[in-house]
């Protein structure tokens, strides 16, 4: 096995970043396929905590390719800047980084527009509750055949009649709420620098990821957001303007599915969510709140509290079929240790299920979880370094994951640390 994608298999926020962390030490190539610089991948090496937000969170490891693909968006300001810290924290300081050349490009009227939009849902209503970032008009854009692609920024006769194509389409809603028009040549100008530093970063990605497959590489190919949040099967409209799902490593990176070997979806012990939409299992009360609390639930991106709630096994069974998951990572397994009692949402109620009704019309059936009320449990969880070790109520809790779900469980991960984590199966064969 040379190729497994890991994916969110919540609403995102699950805890990618660390999973790919530790999984990137045994691979050659990391490879993002979709989203921009609203999802947010927190590592945490040893006393350093590092936030990458566009960069593969495999640029802890010298010499591993950082691949960023023609499915996500990036805001080249934020990419530049991004990369300087990085390589200031003594990262990607030799050929590492690459950049597919179709990938779209966030430009300054993106970001405009999507503020603009957010706030004209009258008394929140319609709200989406995005991150403002201009994921969201970038991706319009290239639907609508006038996105910025990278190859265009190192070209600036061609960038400057996309930005005429974009100036005709988009001038009159930025001058309706008193914004300046799009100001093309100062984008030109800008787009010098971004391509002057650009250049021998960008490549065919494709070809790249297909050549290390070939070669019998690891490639780890490496979601955003999570499977609840995709553009097609997610809580529409609360979802993000890209595809989340497995399925979308292969459009994202320009690699056939018969390259993929395997996938991991990522999920916590419990569930959080962030914006706009249905959430049946949260806790809006004082558990909700230590659940917060516990985890430390504040977007790594927004830095927006988290809703929190317990976990919903209807909806994780979901997203493995949505993934077709062949492994399952557990993160966050110690917080749920933080609270008097444990609950899991097991069905919803008269059988509903995902996908044939909407989420917000779906009533969670709750089971408790006995074992739990242990102060000192966490501490026990913390440490374990086995499944062997894992106190009798955390490995009741997995296995019974496990069963519901019908996904073995591959990865547990007990705290914030790459050290904290417990491999039950190799990633790569």
């Amino acid at each position: 096995m040379t190729t497994l994608i890991v994916v969110g298999a919540q609403w995102g926020d699950e805890g990618k970043g660390k999973v790919v962390d530790v999984l990137a030490s045994q691979a050659q190539v990391v490879a993002r396929y979709a989203g921009g610089n609203n999802a947010g991948h927190t590592l945490v090496l040893g006393a350093r905590k590092i936030v990458t937000h566009l960069v593969p969170s495999g640029c802890a490891y010298p010499g591993t390719a950082c691949v960023l693909g023609a499915g996500m968006v990036i805001d080249m300001d934020v990419f530049q800047s991004e990369v300087a810290e990085l390589q200031r924290a003594g990262m990607l300081l030799g050929d590492e980084l690459r950049v597919s050349l179709d990938a779209h490009v966030i430009l300054p009227f993106h970001r405009q527009l999507d503020g603009l939009r957010e706030d004209q849902a009258s008394g929140g209503a319609g709200r989406i509750g995005t991150t403002r970032r201009g994921i969201g008009p970038a991706y319009e854009a290239k639907a609508a055949r006038r996105g910025v692609r990278v190859r265009d920024l190192l070209d600036p006769s061609r960038l400057r009649v996309r930005l005429e194509q974009n100036k005709q389409h988009v001038d009159f809603e930025l001058q309706r709420h008193g914004v300046a028009a799009i100001d093309v040549d100062a984008i030109v100008r800008a787009a010098e620098g971004w391509a002057a530093w650009l250049r021998g970063k960008v490549c065919d990605v494709g070809a790249l990821v297909e050549a290390a497959v070939r070669a019998g590489q690891r490639v780890l190919c490496e979601g955003a957001q999570g499977a609840l949040l995709d553009l097609d099967h997610g809580t529409y409209p609360y979802v993000t303007s890209s595809t989340t799902l497995a399925g979308g490593a292969c459009a994202g990176l320009g690699i056939g599915p018969t390259r993929v070997d395997a996938v991991w979806g990522i999920t916590k012990a419990y569930t959080t969510r962030v914006g706009a939409g249905p959430f049946p299992t949260c806790e809006r009360g004082p558990l909700g709140e230590l659940l917060r609390s516990a985890g430390d639930e504040y977007g790594a991106t927004t830095g927006r509290p988290r809703d929190c709630g317990w976990l919903d096994l209807p909806a994780l069974r979901h997203a493995a079929r949505l993934n077709g998951l062949t492994g399952l990572c557990v993160t966050k397994l110690d917080v749920l240790a933080a609270l008097p009692s444990v609950q899991v949402c097991r069905r919803y109620a008269d059988g509903a299920e995902p996908g044939e009704v909407l989420l917000e019309d779906v009533v969670a059936e709750y089971e408790p979880v006995p074992g739990w009320g242990d102060p000192q449990l966490r501490e026990r969880i913390a440490v374990a370094r086995r499944l062997e070790d894992l106190p009798s109520p955390a490995r009741a809790y997995l296995d019974a994951i496990e069963a519901t779900v019908g996904v073995p469980i591959t990865l547990v991960s007990v705290g914030p640390d790459r050290a904290q984590t417990i491999l039950t199966r190799a990633a790569f064969g």
